[in-house]
């Protein structure tokens, strides 16, 4: 696991600082959009264990890692284990069918944002039934959508996304779908317009909500990070995942 650097950043600063963001964002977006408040997800990713410890510390619940490896480790530390009994892992990285044991078995695991595919759907629904103790709820999911139309980005093209949500919310049983999700392309330039990944997310979620005749909070949706958590709030996001804005930057190898 990393250490911290002697160039320590302000964890509990870095916090506040996107919590009144989001308040602010969501006192002056446009009237229109009613969604609710958005659930922040720090992500964790690189960071070690003390760092997600000291914005546990500062209040902070919902955890994201992008690295199965790295979710098995922090989810199972001592550490975490004896100072965050309240913690919310969420998997927001790709997910592997033979690693879905693995992701399962964790404790405090909430949430996985990255269902793409029947095939992954369908694992992770067997795997949970057979869990032990056997689970009280199911499990939560989102399906992500390669908004973007990148090969290296993960996720079910737009199109497709309508049928995969009804195909979990009717058929898998261990499994609740509340939403989708999806990286986008980085680095877009507003100056141009909205941020179109963003625009295609939101018009899946209207297709979601009419494909399944479901009223638009029944749908989550998780886009915008540390870059534009704010331009994503003002279009409707209801979770958003910031990294470097709560933790500092991370180590220029892991980028």
């Amino acid at each position: 696991m990393l250490r911290r650097t002697m160039a320590e950043f302000d964890i509990n600063a870095g916090l506040q600082h996107v919590l009144k963001r989001i308040e602010s964002v969501l006192q002056n977006r446009p009237k229109e959009i009613n969604t609710p408040k958005p659930l922040l997800v720090a992500v964790s990713k690189t960071k070690p264990v003390e760092c997600v410890i000291e914005a546990y510390n500062a209040g902070q619940r919902h955890f994201g890692e992008n690295y199965v490896q790295e979710l098995v480790e922090k989810s199972q530390h001592p550490d975490i284990l004896t100072h965050c009994p309240d913690i919310k892992w969420h998997l927001i990285g790709h997910l592997q069918s033979n690693k879905i044991n693995k992701v399962l078995k964790l404790p405090n695991l909430y949430m996985i944002q990255t269902v793409d595919s029947e095939k992954l759907a369908n694992g992770i629904d067997a795997a949970w039934a057979k869990r032990q103790p056997e689970p009280t709820e199911p499990l939560r999911v989102l399906v992500q959508i390669n908004t973007s139309g990148e090969d290296v980005k993960s996720g079910i093209e737009v199109s497709a996304a309508p049928s995969l949500y009804q195909y979990i919310s009717r058929n898998l049983k261990h499994l609740q779908p509340v939403g989708i999700m999806t990286i986008g392309a980085y680095g877009f330039d507003y100056s141009s317009g909205p941020n179109p990944d963003f625009v295609a997310l939101m018009q899946a979620q209207h297709d979601i909500c009419k494909a399944n005749s479901l009223p638009a909070d029944a749908v989550q949706v998780s886009m915008g990070m540390s870059n534009d958590y704010d331009r994503a709030i003002e279009m409707g996001s209801t979770i958003v995942r910031v990294g470097t804005a709560i933790f500092g930057h991370r180590p220029k190898a892991s980028e």
